[in-house]
């Protein structure tokens, strides 16, 4: 049956996000194409991108404000309020899409969503992202640096991403992308401020990575304007700081479904996506839940679980996929549980599969924070049967393909390419990039040695099952152990 639904979704309009998507994609194209030049060198061409994204605001709240900054950026006059405004714009533009392409893919998969709560008066819009539990340093610094206050280091923010959108992409060099460092070492000593810190650390990695950028000759225009956008409205007074929206506790059982891993250099986190079974019998929802952990761009593949050892009972039901028992949890407002293996034990085998062919169809998805609707950010859980693997290891669903995403599998599990290719049955996230739909797979049912058997990517969190594969780790967690040693003896100096 889900299938079919997704066959509808790809097939005729599926890559159309919806009436109006075109020609707003086509302004986030024309102001995102001024960020790559640089905004204090506006051709006339790119000077009319940045007028026509205001212009889209004409009959809303927003109409003067953006004008105004539209204005006052073409004729060169560019101030921190008008380059927020503009990212305020943009954001509200690519979160239509959002809200387009989301809407469209619930219609096909029957699947109904909760409304994001008003915020109440005094917090910020980013609801409950600013509850998110820190990431926890795998190695503590040598020295912990004097704190400053909050708005000192936000206002280094704005500051640095002001030049980035004066310089322009093609314009940054090592100079400009190392004068974050000093900002990020600063976000990262105020525990409320490390969702920022994390996010402008990956940013200015890849810039980095990238330079002399003024040659190169593909760049990842939309992604960097995203983060530039992003980066720019969390570092906001109030945003991150305030206090966050209160979430509301749940007990039940929660159906594991599979793991996403995000990684970079100096951070991963561990989503978790699962069905919650409410205690009072209520509806099934769908949720999150994500540990993070700081780490050095040395440790990678299957030593990674070992940083997120003081989550051992959230491991033991990934690696032994078994259902959680938890109490009193806090849930917030954006479907994302707050982890604590306190108030959580390890109940009885539930196979992932299972799980979503039982619960998924039924369960209620969350809303979506203002901040987060951003369409490559769409991950939603599906459970696909009865398709074909094609030869470029696409999905068939008698007729219309669905392209699989296998870059997405982590180094950290066992579940490779060439088990997807031979699966039956996959639980997966479908995402929107690139302009389409593709499937990140979290499980699959396959035949190994004519035996059918299930794999996931959080197998191997309490260590890898295959014998290369733990010689590797071991041979990384040596590292993580030296590592962690050796900053001991520096903190006790």
């Amino acid at each position: 049956m889900l299938a079919v639904q997704l066959a509808a979704l790809l097939g005729g309009d599926s890559g159309k996000a919806g009436e109006g998507a075109e020609e707003a994609l086509a302004l986030l194209d024309g102001f995102d194409d001024a960020l790559v030049h640089g905004l204090a060198r506006l051709a006339d061409e790119r000077a009319d991108a940045v007028a026509a994204l205001a212009a889209a605001f004409a009959a809303t709240p927003l109409g003067d404000r953006l004008a105004e900054a539209a204005d006052a950026v073409v004729s060169g006059s560019i101030t921190q309020e008008h380059l927020t405004a503009l990212a305020g714009g943009r954001a509200a533009l690519s979160g239509a899409v959002h809200d387009a392409l989301l809407e469209s893919l619930d219609t096909a998969l029957g699947r109904e969503r909760a409304e994001w709560p008003p915020a109440p008066d005094g917090l910020g819009t980013t609801g409950g992202a600013a509850a998110q539990p820190a990431a926890q340093p795998a190695v503590e610094p040598a020295a912990q640096p004097a704190v400053q206050p909050a708005g000192n280091v936000l206002g280094g923010v704005r500051s640095w991403l002001r030049e980035l959108a004066i310089t322009g992409w093609r314009g940054v060099d090592h100079d400009l992308v190392s004068a974050a460092d000093q900002i990020v070492e600063a976000l990262l000593a105020a525990p409320d401020l490390r969702r920022l810190a994390v996010l402008l650390d990956g940013f200015a990695a890849e810039l980095r990575a990238s330079c002399p950028i003024g040659s190169a000759e593909h760049l990842p225009v939309r992604r960097w304007a995203d983060l530039w956008t992003r980066a720019l409205l969390l570092s906001q007074d109030g945003v991150l700081t305030g206090e966050p929206r209160p979430a509301a506790t749940v007990s039940g059982r929660l159906l594991v479904l599979g793991v996403d891993v995000h990684e970079h250099g100096t951070a991963a986190q561990f989503q978790v996506h699962a069905v919650l079974e409410p205690a009072d019998g209520g509806r099934p929802r769908l949720v999150r839940t994500s540990v993070a952990v700081a780490k050095v761009d040395t440790i990678v593949g299957p030593a990674l679980w070992k940083l997120t050892q003081r989550h051992k009972l959230l491991l033991a039901a990934l690696a032994d996929r078994r259902c959680v028992e938890i109490t009193d949890m806090p849930l917030l407002d954006s479907g994302d549980l707050v982890w604590d293996d306190d108030h959580a034990f390890v109940s009885k085998p539930a196979d992932p599969l299972a799980a979503a062919r039982l619960c998924l169809s039924a369960a209620l998805a969350p809303a979506v924070p203002p901040l987060d609707r951003v369409a490559v950010r769409i991950a939603e859980p599906v459970l696909v049967e009865g398709y074909k693997v094609t030869k470029d290891g696409s999905f068939d669903l008698g007729g219309t393909v669905l392209a699989v995403d296998a870059q997405r599998l982590p180094e950290c599990g066992p579940l490779t390419p060439k088990l997807v290719a031979a699966s039956s049955a996959c639980v997966g996230l479908v995402r929107w990039d690139a302009g389409r739909w593709t499937l990140q797979p979290l499980a699959v049912q396959a035949k190994v040695k004519r035996e059918a058997v299930v794999v996931a990517t959080g197998d191997w969190a309490l260590g890898p099952t295959d014998p290369k594969a733990a010689k590797a780790e071991a041979r990384a967690a040596d590292a993580v152990t030296v590592l962690r040693e050796r900053a001991g003896r520096l903190l006790r100096r």
